[in-house]
């Protein structure tokens, strides 16, 4: 899956994209042509979708998706001599990966921004994995609902989701569509290559940043890597690890089954305060979970 599909998203014609994105349209009697959903792989393209090729096409594979049902494509200016022949819309343009996520995120209906958006940076990915089903399930015991994005299992809720990793755009947009449908108060990203393609993240906003590594000088370097997909961020951001506190309210619990289990909830608990949720919460739900064991 590579899209952003009608169920979750809003309609766009496509004289709004020519008019917000400043792409060309051939024939121009087609502005009131509506698209409902985005797809950059054929597998993807359904009726009424947008076809964003992820790579050079020629007029059989656009005959192979119109056929699917897309009702436009966007190709580069090079292809415009293709109009004439093509049986169906085509916008010209040439999009960097910034102007494809403020796209994918306008028709998902700027999914980040009505979610709490966590996301765990660090050199071992296994670790920022295994971090990230920590703080997805400290959220939930918070009484937050949650959605998940990782190579180690993508979920909305409760519900799995069937995702090719390392994800894309327009995969990010529409899962995070997906989740806020759900009904999911936060969503946590896992920041590794195993989970997310170059830009992955672009036009995602995110909250709070957290890091596995213990040493500051490993977490800038995993700071640098992570803002390689692309993410934006208050410019109040910083980077979040382990406090003295978070340690002692880790280890104090039941939650935490032996060293690397306590850090983990350590991060958890630091990324939560990070939110701005109450210690008193926190510890009322360590509390329970001690009484609960």
């Amino acid at each position: 899956m590579s899209a952003v599909s009608e169920s979750v998203g809003r309609r766009m014609t496509l004289g709004y994209l020519v008019d917000h994105y400043g792409f060309d349209l051939e024939p121009s009697f087609a502005m009131d042509v509506t698209i409902t959903s985005l797809a950059d792989d054929v597998d993807s393209v359904g009726p009424g979708s947008l076809y964003i090729p992820s790579h050079s096409v020629d007029a059989e594979h656009l005959e192979r998706v119109r056929a699917r049902g897309a009702y436009a494509a966007l190709v580069p200016h090079a292809m415009r001599e293709m109009a004439s022949d093509a049986q169906f819309p085509l916008l010209f343009a040439e999009p960097d990966a910034r102007q494809i996520g403020k796209l994918a995120s306008d028709i998902a209906g700027k999914p980040s921004g009505m979610l709490a958006m966590f996301a765990i940076c660090g050199e071992d990915g296994d670790e920022v994995e295994a971090n990230v089903v920590r703080l997805a399930d400290f959220l939930h015991m918070l009484g937050n609902p949650v959605g998940v994005i990782s190579a180690s299992g993508s979920s909305s809720l409760e519900r799995r989701l069937d995702l090719r990793h390392p994800v894309g755009i327009l995969d990010v947009q529409h899962t995070l569509a997906v989740c806020g449908e759900d009904g999911a108060a936060a969503a946590v990203i896992a920041l590794n290559e195993r989970t997310l393609r170059p830009d992955a993240l672009q036009s995602v906003g995110i909250d709070v940043l957290g890091s596995v590594d213990d040493v500051r000088q490993q977490s800038i370097s995993s700071l640098r890597a992570a803002q390689g997909y692309g993410f934006i961020a208050d410019k109040q951001l910083t980077m979040t690890m382990r406090t003295e506190e978070s340690d002692v309210l880790a280890s104090q619990s039941a939650l935490g089954q032996g060293d690397e289990s306590e850090r983990r909830l350590s991060l958890a608990i630091a990324m939560t305060l990070a939110a701005g949720v109450r210690r008193g919460n926190i510890k009322s739900a360590l509390r329970v979970s001690r009484e609960l064991r």
